[in-house]
């Protein structure tokens, strides 16, 4: 009987989106397949930044014509954008760095953030057994212990080169003097008002107007007193010192966890970056916690060979076979990855040419898998829209990729009272219960279970390539659990049918994660005709008008032929901005 309901329910599905189908074609609503624009990015010869804000990539261009390296930058970059981006920018939240010094030599840090050693697997289960709803989203339960401060100090301590109180200077000149908001900044205030009310119990700076609007002038000055300890003080100016004591305060006041010990304790990790090669280039990409870079190399090297370069770009076949190498790569990310200091991984199998063929034998041309039927793969042995990306290449050819977040939108929605900054609502990707979803969709089990001082698996995937030895391309992107597919899909569009960077970022994507059994499609990433044909092969297709935020926010560096250097800003948010010299 529940085998004949599934199947009724499946033909129902279909049969509705076939019927839309009919619908869009008979009142001509438009949703023709958009080819890429031709054009090009900013280019430069010497040196790019590329972020989320025309400020902080203008400090961070500022920084590199002072004679700072990619490091400096990315430090000064990180701070800027603390206060001018603040839904996702942050202080208060963590992420990753993958990096390439101008010698060859690669490598990472991990600043994601970890549970309170108060945190326990069921804390946010109610007597039943069950998720209580929106309690690890928002609110002081939901909170991390922060990492980005001892990250930025890590990353200055080892490779930079100039003052670290002159990379936190104009970042305290913008919190303390001000700035004008952007369309964009003024419609992320405007669209967490009522969240910002109900988890802050204090008057804070986002809630001094009740609609903020493009070019009104805003200032952070707690925050900027905040910044101005951490710049006497480096890290004990966060960690330590009046900016703890007020983050703990914060804590106690909403039975929030993190304490003293917690902060004492917090030290971002040096990792080996994963490396793999994709068609002649090398792939320097993020090990765990995040799970973008095993992810990410499961989805190239499945590519590779398949050779999904033999169809034409979004064509019926290539979303298809993308459609089943992303929806794998999820089902091993539920089962397989988690804080590698916690659980063991066996990276190396999952990552191995011969898993991945095997994993993908079972692709049929002509039909989709259905999750249910989709297994995690045998082996011996899990971020919003709103986190952020900037990419840096210094004269001397060092790289940076650093992808930062949150979590969601401005986080946990919580500013610390006295010290003006958002705390992440990173709590929330860990797996709160096995088999129950995220905010983002994506499932977990055991192995990303939350247990004290562990560190929440992540799908930012910061990347870098070589070509012929040499720097080749800087990448990564915002957008929860879309930002593997989207990353992968912006380094196929340039390596597998010869875009621009631009172009690359530009083209339009299409994502699956196994969980729900979806592919979400951009507006313009297919035609009428490739949708109908996605239908009849048993996928169940999102189309624009059900995902209106677009693929990730790609910001992004191509090297190309001639040396010189072609930054690409993605127009999905309007504030992306490529600064350059």
């Amino acid at each position: 009987m529940k085998s004949k309901f599934v199947k009724f329910f499946k033909y129902l599905i279909v049969t509705l989106l076939t019927l839309l189908v009919i619908f869009m074609l008979s009142h001509q609503i438009v949703y023709w397949q958009q080819k890429p624009n031709s054009r090009e990015g900013t280019i430069g010869a010497n040196a790019m930044v590329v972020s989320a804000h025309p400020l902080a990539s203008e400090i961070g261009n500022k920084i590199l014509k002072q004679g700072g390296n990619a490091y400096d930058a990315a430090i000064a970059v990180n701070f800027a954008l603390a206060v001018v981006y603040q839904q996702a920018g942050n202080i208060g939240g963590g992420g990753f760095m993958v990096h390439r010094q101008t010698d060859g030599s690669v490598g990472s840090i991990d600043f994601r953030e970890k549970a309170p050693i108060a945190a326990h697997q069921d804390m946010y289960l109610d007597e039943k057994g069950d998720v209580i709803s929106g309690l690890s989203q928002e609110g002081h339960l939901a909170v991390g212990v922060p990492g980005t401060v001892d990250g930025m100090v890590q990353i200055h301590s080892k490779f930079a080169t100039m003052n670290w109180a002159d990379l936190v200077a104009p970042a305290i000149g913008l919190a303390e003097k001000g700035f004008k908001l952007t369309s964009q900044g003024a419609g992320s205030l405007n669209s967490s008002y009522g969240s910002f009310e109900d988890n802050n119990h204090k008057e804070i700076t986002v809630l001094a107007q009740d609609k903020w609007e493009e070019g009104n002038h805003i200032t952070f000055p707690d925050l900027a007193n905040t910044l101005k300890l951490i710049s006497i003080n480096g890290r004990e100016g966060f960690y330590g010192g009046s900016v703890a004591d007020k983050i703990v305060a914060e804590m106690i006041k909403s039975d929030g966890l993190i304490t003293h010990e917690d902060l004492n304790r917090y030290s971002a990790v040096w990792r080996e970056a994963i490396e793999t090669s994709y068609k002649g280039h090398k792939v320097i990409t993020m090990p765990l916690p995040s799970s973008g870079g095993v992810s990410l190399v499961q989805l190239l090297k499945g590519a590779e060979q398949i050779d999904m370069a033999q169809w034409d770009h979004n064509s019926t076949s290539h979303i298809h076979y993308m459609t089943e190498l992303q929806r794998r790569a999820y089902a091993d990310r539920a089962e397989w990855l988690g804080d590698p200091d916690f659980v063991e991984v066996d990276v190396a199998r999952l990552t191995s040419p011969d898993y991945i063929q095997n994993r993908n034998s079972d692709i049929d041309a002509q039909n989709k898998t259905d999750s249910q039927d989709i297994k995690p793969g045998a082996v011996s042995t899990i971020e919003s829209f709103e986190t952020t990306h900037f990419s840096i290449v210094d004269k001397w050819r060092n790289a940076v990729s650093i992808t930062t977040t949150l979590n969601g939108m401005f986080g946990s929605k919580v500013v610390v009272d006295g010290a003006g900054f958002f705390l992440n609502n990173e709590m929330d990707d860990f797996s709160v219960k096995a088999g129950v979803a995220n905010q983002f969709g994506l499932v977990g089990n055991e192995k990303n279970s939350i247990q004290p001082e562990k560190r929440m698996l992540s799908s930012m995937s910061p990347t870098i390539l070589e070509k012929d030895g040499e720097l080749f391309m800087v990448v990564g992107s915002p957008g929860g659990s879309t930002i593997i597919t989207v990353v992968y899909q912006s380094i196929s569009n340039v390596i597998d049918y010869g875009m621009s960077m631009q172009e690359a970022v530009d083209a339009k994507k299409t994502h699956s994660q196994w969980l729900p059994d979806v592919v979400v499609l951009e507006k313009g990433s297919t035609n009428l005709s490739t949708l109908g044909n996605l239908i009849s092969k048993g996928h169940i297709p999102i189309p624009w008008p059900m995902f209106p935020f677009g693929l990730g926010r790609v910001n992004a560096i191509l090297v190309k032929d001639d040396g010189s250097l072609e930054g690409a800003a993605d127009d999905r948010a309007e504030d992306n901005f490529a600064a350059v010299h």
